[in-house]
């Protein structure tokens, strides 16, 4: 794509943001970055620019924005803040990062989306594809932004690129060689209006530019993917817990089988999973899809399988003290994904749940709860609502942090019981991010054996 000479207005100069606008530069274009923050909030970003010699504003959206050839906006900026609805109202091109980052990917690129199981999916095929002994980068919601790697993929090279829906509302060319949607369930309502189909629309926008080329690969247990697949010219492979597909892999008596052009063959079992639960078991489905497209060595696939020890914050164990297990969940920001972490465990539960509420059902829960769970200890600005919905089924107590929950369930979890944070909520209300947040709980529990 040639944008030697073009002025690039880039809206946020966070991550994404600062690399896609290096990015830009280097191939010639004239980016401009604007960040609505107080310059006080972005020192990384302004030294950054000031040493690549990139034109930026800060604490606002000045009318410079719109003297553009086309916008790039980062995931974090809302689809309709007044920024974004005037550059469309001036006939100005807005797209993602991602779209932006694709123009120039000479590698393949395996997209990755789904309400849960993203980064632990990408993760995986990351290393699978590694292991397997060809070159393999992750990047998107993942690591690093998609613009900060895509010049060092070369042809016969791969990015495993975790991708969210606020990213794929701004596509218009982004056309993946393999593309894969692990489940939709309620998430993000906020962003969406309370639109659960708006949110769907959303994500199917990752099959809107394939062809007979390109495979998509989708859950076959969720009905919420299935009826929009129809008449589509890709070819599909479905993944599934629960039955026997044609095309695609399926999970059957503890093993996993792949399916295609009449011949079915088992690959590996349960067993060969290094992480735990069900859902993993999905995630692994999907990434044997790839895996098995791209003629990889079964040996090599089972292996990498087993020495996959799975992703930071997704129910990552700490420790182990008094016979008590730890395990930092906190990229769970949605119920449906502690749904999944429960259902992982089967020893009694301490469950520390609360932050930055998005609309949550706790309904999805209740029963599992009243199954796994001895005590949950309710925090952040959703404290009152996680309160009121458990306190009937559950002893429930309010703590006013983190390190409180930490030390109160070291007083009250017996021995082969777990702590788990899980919160179900996003982390902004205490928190920089769900990173922040888990780093935090795993240095409260390793402060218990100081």
């Amino acid at each position: 794509m040639e944008i030697t000479g073009k002025k690039i207005s880039v809206i946020g100069a966070v991550r994404s943001g600062i690399a896609v606008a290096k990015l830009a530069k280097s191939r010639g274009a004239i980016p401009f970055v604007s960040d609505s923050a107080p310059k006080e909030k972005l020192q990384e970003a302004i030294s950054i620019f000031a040493d690549v010699g990139i034109d930026f504003e800060t604490g606002t959206h000045s009318e410079k924005v719109y003297d553009c050839d086309l916008m790039i906006t980062s995931p974090g900026v809302p689809t309709n803040s007044e920024v974004l609805i005037n550059a469309r109202s001036k006939n100005i091109t807005v797209i993602s990062e991602i779209e932006f980052a694709s123009w120039f990917c000479n590698g393949t690129i395996i997209a990755i989306t789904g309400t849960n199981g993203k980064t632990t999916t990408t993760a995986l095929m990351n290393h699978t594809i590694n292991e397997c002994g060809k070159k393999c980068y992750t990047a998107g919601n993942i690591g690093k932004a998609f613009s900060e790697v895509v010049l060092r993929v070369k042809e016969d090279e791969y990015v495993a690129l975790e991708v969210s829906s606020f990213q794929l509302d701004f596509i218009t060319q982004f056309k993946p060689r393999f593309s894969m949607i692990l489940n939709i369930t309620p998430d993000h309502m906020d962003r969406y209006n309370n639109n659960f189909e708006e949110y769907i629309d959303s994500k199917l926008k990752i099959t809107q530019n394939l062809n007979e080329d390109d495979f998509f690969i989708y859950n076959a247990d969720d009905e919420n993917i299935k009826p929009h697949l129809k008449n589509k010219k890709f070819r599909k492979l479905a993944f599934s817990l629960t039955s026997e597909l044609p095309a695609g892999t399926y999970y059957r008596e503890g093993k996993m089988f792949f399916s295609w052009f009449g011949k079915t063959k088992e690959i590996c079992s349960a067993t060969d999973l290094f992480i735990r639960g069900e859902h993993n078991i999905a995630n692994a489905l999907a990434v044997l899809s790839v895996a098995k497209l791209l003629n990889l060595p079964e040996a090599k696939i089972r292996h990498a399988f087993s020495s996959f020890k799975g992703v930071e914050h997704r129910i990552e164990f700490v420790l182990e003290l008094n016979g008590v297990e730890y395990y930092n969940d906190s990229k769970a920001t949605n119920v449906d994904s502690v749904w999944y972490a429960l259902r992982s465990f089967e020893k009694p539960l301490f469950l520390i749940l609360g932050g930055k509420d998005k609309g949550n059902d706790y309904g999805q829960i209740k029963e599992l709860v009243k199954s796994h769970v001895a005590k949950i200890y309710a925090i952040g600005s959703s404290a009152q609502k996680v309160y009121d919905y458990f306190n009937e089924i559950v002893a429930t107590e309010k703590k006013d942090s983190l390190e409180d929950c930490v030390s109160a369930a070291h007083s009250e979890a017996g021995k082969g019981s777990v702590v788990l944070l899980s919160p179900a909520c996003a982390s902004f209300d205490m928190f920089d991010n769900y990173e922040h947040r888990g780093k935090v709980f795993k240095q409260a529990v390793k402060n218990l054996i100081k």
